[in-house]
């Protein structure tokens, strides 16, 4: 039997439903989920369903990311809502896929883990089954483990076996929707000099990559959700007689003004600027020079392109302010 899969919070779960139900049945999974955005996320729940299904014992295949294929297939349909007609398609697009994989290495059912998601209707994903796979000759098998109490034991499966509980379905337009009273989407953001900021996509991914490796070793561990103040620089552009200079600002740096105008003392710049720091009074703000930057890291980059390419880590950069500036 071949399982579409989703992600670890419904598929571990739904898998070892499936086992007590069909406990003769040999279940391979197949991961294809070109609806999630961005491709960071995609490999985020790729991963952890590959844990999820290594736990379980159970072989995965990972489907290609045809991402642009997906937009085009619900062109259209972007301000559908929920459950509506854009859904209809993705599981059409979805199980679409996964009909003709099974097809390809010989198995003669197909069922998905969408069928315990409590968002997701389940007439239209028996639709879906039932439309993909009556060409091919495959089997469809739609199961509710979602009754009778079930979506209360998944959740508490999920907790227990800390499996990456997601808080969108994937899908950029629902996103939209879901963000639509914020400014910004924090999960489609990422730093241009390539940074892991903190509660990013990347820094989940590098944390069940430790995972993955914690559980190896047999390392005891636990994942525990706190709040703290995050911090997004959305733009910033520094001047100098009114000419864009290379520069960097520093994480947490704050402002407060929207834009800040002021004149350099002479006499002050040039013994600032040869110690390689100039504060300014207005707006507490500190300037300094690259090269007295990267003397405090013994020279570690060749030159201000070479640090773009190569940054610290946010965890280090904080620590250098702390050290500096307390």
């Amino acid at each position: 039997m071949l399982v579409h899969i989703c992600c670890s919070v419904d598929s571990h779960y739904f898998i070892e439903e499936l086992r007590k139900t069909y406990p003769d049945e040999k279940i391979i999974g197949y991961f294809y989920d070109p609806n999630i955005h961005p491709l960071s996320e995609y490999e985020l729940r790729f991963l952890d369903v590959k844990r999820s299904c290594d736990k379980l014992g159970i072989k995965l295949y990972k489907g290609e990311y045809e991402y642009e294929k997906w937009l085009n297939a619900v062109r259209g349909y972007e301000d559908e809502p929920e459950k509506g007609a854009r859904c209809e398609i993705c599981f059409d697009v979805r199980m679409g896929s996964s009909v003709k994989f099974a097809a390809k290495i010989g198995e003669k059912k197909l069922t998905t883990t969408l069928l315990t998601s409590p968002k997701k209707d389940l007439e239209q994903l028996k639709n879906a089954l039932q439309k993909e796979c009556e060409p091919y000759g495959v089997e469809f098998l739609a199961p509710d483990f979602r009754k009778n109490g079930g979506t209360q034991r998944q959740f508490a499966l999920a907790k227990k076996e800390m499996l990456y509980h997601q808080n969108y379905c994937g899908c950029i337009y629902g996103l939209k929707k879901q963000k639509q009273d914020k400014n910004f989407i924090d999960e489609l953001m990422s730093s241009v000099n390539k940074q892991i900021l903190p509660a990013s996509i990347e820094a989940r991914i590098a944390l069940y990559k430790k995972v993955v490796l914690w559980e190896k070793k047999g390392i005891k561990f636990e994942i525990l959700r706190e709040k703290f103040l995050n911090y997004r620089l959305l733009s910033a552009l520094i001047k100098l007689d009114k000419k864009p200079v290379k520069s960097h600002i520093l994480f947490y740096s704050h402002f407060k003004n929207a834009y800040t105008r002021f004149s350099l003392d002479e006499e002050n710049l040039k013994q600032n600027l040869k110690e390689g720091f100039y504060r300014s009074t207005k707006d507490e703000m500190v300037f300094v020079e690259f090269w007295r930057f990267n003397a405090f890291f013994k020279n570690k980059w060749k030159n201000f392109e070479d640090f773009l390419k190569k940054p610290l880590s946010i965890q280090a950069e904080v620590r250098w302010r702390n050290q500096v500036f307390g």
